[in-house]
């Protein structure tokens, strides 16, 4: 089976809301693969900017790491997906511009009271990562 190591990041603002992505009909959190010689942290600062459009970004912490399989329908193959997660702080006064390429349609800073309502139409391992998120604050 074919392994990818992507990484992306929980970013929160000055409100402590969460930036969430809306792809494939999902929320999601902006993520993706690591290019050739790119340490992880620097993938997940260059993939959460240019999936998010946010150019003022700082990295605090690694989180964790989650573990999912999917097919690949251009590679007719299952693939095992390996993110590693940190959590990153963004002033929420930039302007956010959806990756239309990646299939992103909307971005949202989410408050702890939505929150809830975006996982219910998430992945499991955004779930898992978002509860781990709140383990820490």
């Amino acid at each position: 089976m074919k392994k990818i190591i992507a990484a992306g990041g929980l970013v929160l603002n000055e409100a402590n809301e969460l930036l969430m992505i809306f792809r494939r009909k999902k929320w999601d959190l902006p993520k993706g693969k690591l290019d050739e010689g790119e340490s992880i942290e620097t993938c997940a600062l260059r993939e959460v900017k240019e999936e998010t459009g946010l150019q003022t970004l700082k990295l605090e912490k690694f989180i964790n790491t989650t573990l999912h399989i999917y097919t690949d329908l251009h590679l007719n193959q299952d693939v095992k997906k390996e993110t590693h997660w940190f959590k990153m702080y963004a002033p929420n006064n930039q302007p956010l511009i959806p990756q239309l390429i990646e299939g992103i349609e909307k971005i949202e800073w989410v408050d702890n009271k939505n929150l809830h309502d975006k996982l219910q139409n998430s992945y499991p391992n955004i779930v898992e990562i978002i509860e781990e998120l709140k383990k820490l604050s």
